[in-house]
C-alpha cells in the first residue's frame, strides 16, 4: 500500500462524518493490544486555543529530552501534520506503512458494527500505533471535538488541560454547562485537571468532574499566571509562573494575550507531567521555537497578509483583540468564509469594527458556508463587500485592491486557511 492508496481508503470514510460513541475505537484499540496505554499522555480540551496548547507543551517536553508524539486536528495542507513527533511530521512512507498495519482491524470493526469505522476515529488508531511503534516517552493528544465520546478520550490522560469554553459545536449541547459536562469527560481518576480561566458554568462542571473523579484541580491566576507580558517584535515576551517554578524573558513568536495564557497552562501541564519545575533556559529555547501554522500567522509583507482560523465567537473577538494590540494598517481587507453550521453573527461581530471592505467567500470544504448570508451581514452594517467562489479568488482581489501599508486578514476556518496557504504557494 503506498500514500495514495492510504490516504484514498482513509478519505472513503469521510472526514465530516461523526458517529458520537467509543464503541469502534474500542474495539480498534483492544484488537491493537492498546497501544495507547504504553506511554503517559497529556490530553486536551476546549473551545479554542487547544490546538495552540498541545503544541507549546509538546515543545516543551521535546525540549526537556521527553520524545514526544504530537496528535492535531484538522490539518492545513497535508493529513500527515496531524501527526509528528518532536516536530518532524510523519512521512508519507510511513503513514502508508502504518496504514497497511492497521486496515485489517478496521476492516474487521467495520464488519462486526452497524457503522463504519469514521475517518477521525481511523486516524487516532494510526496515532496511537505509531507513537507506540517509535516508541515514544509521551503522546500529546488534541481532542478532535467534545471530549467524553471524543476517540482520543481512550488515552490515559495522566494530564488534562481544559483551555476556555464556550458554545461552538451545536452538538456538543446549547449551554456552557452541557458542553463542559462533555469536555469534561477526559479528566480521569487519579489525574491532574489544569484549566485555563474559565466561565463560571464552565468552572463549576469541572470542578464537579474533578471531585467525582478523584483528580488534581489547578487553575489559572489561582495556581499559575502570566507576570507580565510585552509586545515583541515578531511576538510577545513573556513571564509566567508556573505551578513549580517562574520563567522569565521568554520569548514567544505568537501574537495575542489568548496565546500567552495557552503558553502558561502549557507549563503548568509539563510540570505536572515532570512533577518538577522546568529548566528556565530550556523553556526559553522551547518557547522560541514555537510554530503553529494558521493562527495570527503572517505569510506576506507589503501589504501585510495575515491568515487566522478563528471559527467561533471566542476566536473571532480573541483576532480583534490581537490585531488592535499588534498591527496597524491603513485599510483592512477581511477575506472570510466559515463553516455552514457556525455562528455566523457572532464571528463577524467583532470583525466588522476592523473591517474597511470584506471578500465573502466559499471554502473548499463540503462544510463551507455560501458567500451569501456572509456578505448580507457585512452590507447590512454599511460595509462594503464582494462575493467569491473560492478563497483564492477573494485573495486575488483584496491583494489587488491593497496598498502596501493595508492589511489583509483572511479568516473565519482552518478551511479558508487552508485554501489561502494553497492560493499563495501557487504565487509563489
Amino acid at each position: 500500500m503506498n500514500f495514495r492508496e492510504a490516504l484514498a481508503e482513509l478519505e472513503g470514510r469521510r472526514e465530516s462524518r461523526m458517529v458520537p460513541d467509543l464503541s469502534r475505537i474500542l474495539s480498534l484499540a483492544t484488537l491493537l493490544s492498546d497501544p495507547q496505554l504504553t506511554y503517559p499522555s497529556i490530553h486536551v480540551t476546549g473551545t479554542n486555543g487547544k490546538g495552540t496548547t498541545a503544541r507549546i507543551a509538546t515543545e516543551l517536553a521535546c525540549a526537556h529530552g521527553l520524545t514526544t508524539g504530537l496528535y492535531t486536528s484538522p490539518h492545513l495542507l497535508s493529513v500527515c501534520e496531524r501527526l509528528s513527533i518532536c516536530g518532524a511530521d510523519i512521512t508519507e512512507a510511513e503513514f502508508a506503512e502504518e496504514y497497511q498495519h492497521l486496515l485489517p482491524y478496521l476492516v474487521l470493526v467495520d464488519g462486526q458494527s452497524e457503522e463504519q469505522v469514521t475517518y477521525f476515529e481511523a486516524l487516532t488508531a494510526l496515532a496511537y500505533l505509531w507513537f507506540a511503534d517509535k516508541p515514544v516517552a509521551l503522546g500529546v493528544f488534541e481532542v478532535g471535538m467534545g471530549g467524553t465520546w471524543d476517540a482520543t478520550n481512550l488515552v490515559s490522560g495522566d494530564v488534562a488541560v481544559l483551555t476556555p469554553i464556550s458554545l461552538d459545536h451545536v452538538e456538543l449541547g446549547s449551554t456552557v454547562a452541557q458542553v463542559a459536562t462533555e469536555k469534561a469527560g477526559i479528566i480521569k481518576g487519579g489525574s491532574v485537571a489544569i484549566s485555563r480561566e474559565q466561565d463560571d458554568d464552565a468552572l463549576a462542571v469541572i470542578e464537579a468532574r474533578c471531585t467525582e473523579v478523584g483528580a488534581e484541580l489547578k487553575l489559572e491566576h489561582r495556581d499559575f499566571e502570566i507576570e507580565e507580558r510585552l509586545r515583541a517584535l515578531g511576538g510577545q515576551s513573556l513571564r509566567i509562573t508556573g505551578l513549580r517554578g517562574t520563567y522569565g524573558d521568554l520569548f514567544l513568536p505568537m501574537f495575542g494575550e489568548h496565546a500567552a495564557q495557552n503558553a502558561a497552562v502549557a507549563i503548568a501541564a509539563v510540570e505536572s507531567l515532570l512533577d518538577r519545575s522546568l529548566d528556565e533556559h530550556t523553556t526559553r529555547k522551547a518557547f522560541a521555537n514555537v510554530r503553529w501554522p494558521g493562527r495570527l500567522e503572517i505569510v506576506g509583507r507589503h501589504p501585510t497578509i495575515l491568515l487566522d482560523g478563528a471559527h467561533n465567537p471566542a476566536g473571532a473577538e480573541a483576532l480583534a483583540v490581537a490585531l488592535r494590540e499588534f498591527f496597524l494598517w491603513d485599510r483592512l481587507h477581511l477575506v472570510i468564509s466559515t463553516s455552514a453550521n457556525k455562528d455566523l453573527d457572532g464571528i463577524i461581530a467583532p470583525l466588522t469594527p476592523l473591517a474597511d471592505i470584506a471578500y465573502a467567500a466559499k471554502n473548499a470544504s463540503e462544510r463551507t458556508s455560501d458567500a451569501l448570508p456572509i456578505a448580507e451581514r457585512f452590507s447590512a452594517e454599511g460595509k462594503p463587500v464582494e462575493m467569491f467562489d473560492s478563497i483564492a479568488a477573494a485573495l486575488d482581489a483584496a491583494r489587488a485592491a491593497a496598498d502596501q501599508a493595508d492589511l489583509i486578514v483572511v479568516t473565519g476556518s482552518l478551511y479558508t486557511v487552508a485554501d489561502a496557504r494553497r492560493a499563495l504557494g501557487e504565487h509563489r
